[in-house]
């Protein structure tokens, strides 16, 4: 299988080409800008193998993607780039646009003018997988779950743009027959994640017994998934997905923000207990504008069509991700020092006076 994966050096995509490459013997194009969430730090295992190829480029160089396209020569592609932090989104929107949509359709047109020129055989084999968010679909009540007939309601210049994004491709599918198929995942976390989301933002303030900032009454819900099986749905989607079909990838685990920041204090107090219950670090801050209330993933469709199932709990996953984090400062230090150093994003204009840093909920 060859396989251009877009935005792998991001967190997701950076699993996903791990995945491929190392587990899967894939021969993998990864397609990446390198903005300031991509790290290349994040291929290390797999940057020396043979059948791992990197391109710095931009999705939106619509020269540079006919290019990759006609020199790789892929199977399928992994549609992963995109701009992705909701306060980010808030304060300059104009990126997520351009990236998200913009690109986006310049890579539904390369994928196209590649497609239509295959051979019969391999024209019927090609697939576009997108890889989208449950943000599209707005907020929940207080009960019940985002399915894959959930009617679309973005509340935020990010959700909006990823919106537009999954109407661009399976608008390709149904007026050009490009043979594409969508997810929509709940909140990723895991090992390698860009320190500005919520749990390893968390996370490094609370080893380095920082204020933990949490929006408004902490109250809000995210679904949890963790991101190694998050990249196996993915592959799973890509083999045995039906052309044209949506699936719902979530990993069961619904949760308070305020929950999982504290079930972070307390692991921390397990591995490095010093006497100060880190709890003590939580501090309630002003709501972030426009904030979903709640995200609730049913993935039964993917469970039930294709076989897959979240391996890891949250528990297990949140485990092994805070050991990760212990053990590999080399990775995220540098992030801390030079890139994000964990000060707030998206405030309005009236609200920047305060100056405070704010805990992200986004995935």
């Amino acid at each position: 299988m060859r396989v251009i994966v877009t935005g792998g050096a991001g967190f997701i995509g950076s699993a996903l080409v791990r995945h491929l490459v190392g587990e899967r013997g894939w021969d993998v194009l990864n397609i990446d800008k390198l903005t300031y969430a991509s790290n290349l730090s994040s291929l290390k295992p797999v940057a020396d193998k043979s059948n791992y190829r990197f391109l710095q480029a931009d999705i939106c160089d619509a020269d540079a993607m006919h290019r990759a396209f006609l020199e790789f020569q892929p199977d399928a592609v992994m549609h992963l780039a995109a701009e992705s932090h909701v306060d980010r989104s808030i304060s300059s929107s104009a990126e997520f646009i351009k990236t998200n949509v913009l690109g986006t359709h310049v890579l539904l047109e390369a994928s196209r003018a590649y497609w239509t020129v295959l051979p019969p055989e391999a024209r019927d084999a090609f697939r576009f997988l997108h890889v989208s968010t449950d943000e599209v679909y707005g907020s929940l009540g207080e009960d019940g779950f985002f399915t894959e007939a959930t009617a679309y309601d973005p509340r935020s210049p990010y959700s909006a743009s990823k919106a537009s994004s999954d109407h661009l491709v399976s608008a390709w599918h149904e007026t050009y027959g490009l043979p594409v198929l969508v997810t929509n995942c709940s909140n990723n976390y895991g090992p390698y994640h860009f320190p500005e989301k919520l749990i390893p933002l968390v996370l490094l303030n609370a080893m380095e017994r920082k204020p933990l900032p949490v929006y408004g009454d902490g109250r809000n819900v995210r679904d949890w998934l963790f991101v190694e099986d998050h990249v196996k749905a993915l592959t799973t989607v890509l083999e045995r997905g039906r052309v044209g079909e949506t699936y719902n990838v979530g990993g069961r685990a619904p949760m308070e923000n305020l929950t999982v920041v504290e079930r972070i204090c307390d692991l921390l107090d397990g591995f490095q207990p010093d006497g100060t219950p880190r709890r003590n670090l939580i501090t309630f801050v002003p709501d972030r504008p426009g904030h979903d209330r709640r995200y609730a993933i049913d993935p039964t469709k993917i469970e039930t069509e294709l076989g897959w199932r979240a391996e890891k709990t949250f528990d297990t996953g949140l485990s092994t991700t805070v050991e990760w984090y212990l053990n590999n400062a080399w990775w995220w230090r540098p992030l801390r020092e030079k890139v994000y150093s964990g000060d707030r994003l998206g405030l309005l204009e009236a609200d920047s006076a305060s100056g405070k840093t704010l805990v992200e909920t986004s995935a």
